[in-house]
Order: structure tokens, then C-alpha cells, then sequence
């Protein structure tokens, strides 16, 4: 079964255009990774808001994501720029 994940969080307004460089830069490197089967950014309809939907093998991949010594500065850079803290909402299968 997928390790998979919704995070939603609001970004400070003055960092809007460099988050989204950031984005690209993170999906990018999502997509190279073997066991991570969706990484995709979304907008929200609030001002600042946006969430990351995230799907993995298992949850040693998605530590193996975090660990990932090309993305841990840009990891770092995207939670300096978050306005407050993230919710992370796991995802089931229905029929897992």
C-alpha cells in the first residue's frame, strides 16, 4: 500500500514568487526519485495557500525524499518562507 500524504500550509505573501521557483525545483527532483510515485503542488483558494499532495512506495521512501541531499536546502528554504506550521493529512486506500 502507498505511504501517500495531503500537507496544506499558507506561505508568507512577500515570498509568493519564490516559492514557486521553488516548486519547480522540487517536483523536479521528486520525479527523479524511484520510490515516489506522485509529488504535486497545489494553490488554494486563500491568499498564501497551498498544499502538496505526496505519494510513496512506503514510508522509508519518504524519509529517503527528505534525506535526499539535492533537496534538503530547498526543503529548508520552502518551511523558512511558510507563514505558521502545516497540516499533513495521511491518505488511505479505500480499498487497501
Amino acid at each position: 500500500m502507498a505511504y501517500s500524504f495531503l500537507s496544506r500550509f499558507r506561505i508568507k505573501t512577500e515570498h509568493d514568487d519564490e516559492f514557486v521557483a521553488l516548486i519547480d525545483q522540487m517536483e523536479a527532483h521528486a520525479a527523479a526519485e524511484a520510490d515516489t510515485l506522485a509529488y504535486k503542488f497545489y494553490r488554494l483558494d486563500q491568499d498564501g495557500g497551498y498544499a502538496v499532495y505526496e505519494s510513496f512506495t512506503d514510508e522509508a521512501a519518504d524519509k529517503a525524499h527528505q534525506a535526499n541531499p539535492a533537496t534538503q536546502g530547498i526543503i529548508a528554504r520552502m518551511i523558512e518562507i511558510i507563514d505558521g506550521g502545516y497540516v499533513r493529512e495521511m491518505l488511505y486506500d479505500v480499498k487497501g
